[in-house]
């Protein structure tokens, strides 16, 4: 146990039931001494205990994992610690990882769209076969309104996938760029505007 990374991550407002503060490479290393397991990672995801839940994204055999159990594990994901995890150790490792971006970014819930952005970034930074297959117009267009939220976690997933969206295409960095001029002249609109122009500099002609 850490009780240090513990204590800084209570601090930060990531609540867990128990929390060891175990360093995700060593978490990676627990794992790695057990055979993937989809009734074991069901079980682990269970429990309200950090470490268990980590483990159980890195357990699960992505060929089991179905579209429900997709549906599921969305709604049950506590805070962005484990979003991160379960989209970087599972969801961007399945197949069907495009649909759960489409249907996730268009719901209504902040939480699944916050999570259906981390996973499109996270398939454009591993480029994942699925990733070619997003919608990425209707990407650009909810994150183009979901970057002005007030909600940090939904300003900063939105912002990254419009950061992977543009680094894909010259087209949508023009279209992403273009969108935001007229949005230019508040202080939050220039900003966003600088970060991603910043981005996008060598990709457009």
């Amino acid at each position: 146990m850490n009780g240090v990374v513990a204590a800084s991550m209570r601090e930060k407002g990531m609540g867990y039931g128990m929390n060891f503060g175990v360093k995700l490479p060593d978490i990676r290393r627990i794992a790695s001494h057990y055979t993937p397991d989809k009734e074991l990672a069901e079980s682990l995801w269970e429990q309200d205990v950090r470490e268990l839940k980590i483990i159980a994204t890195l357990l699960y055999p992505p060929q089991e994992f179905s579209r429900e159990d997709a549906a599921r594990w969305v709604t049950e994901i506590p805070n962005q610690e484990i979003r991160e995890q379960v989209c970087m150790n599972l969801f961007s490792t399945i197949d069907f990882a495009d649909e759960l971006v489409d249907d996730w970014v268009n719901r209504e819930d902040e939480d699944m769209r916050i999570t259906g952005y981390w996973l499109f970034a996270r398939l454009g930074m591993i480029r994942a076969t699925p990733f070619e297959r997003v919608d990425k117009y209707n990407i650009v267009e909810r994150a183009l309104s979901d970057v002005f939220s007030d909600s940090l976690f939904l300003f900063q997933a939105a912002l990254n996938a419009l950061k992977f969206a543009g680094r894909n295409s010259y087209r949508l960095a023009e279209v992403i760029l273009s969108r935001l001029k007229p949005l230019g002249k508040s202080t939050k609109g220039k900003e966003i505007a600088d970060i991603l122009r910043f981005e996008f500099e060598d990709i457009i002609p």
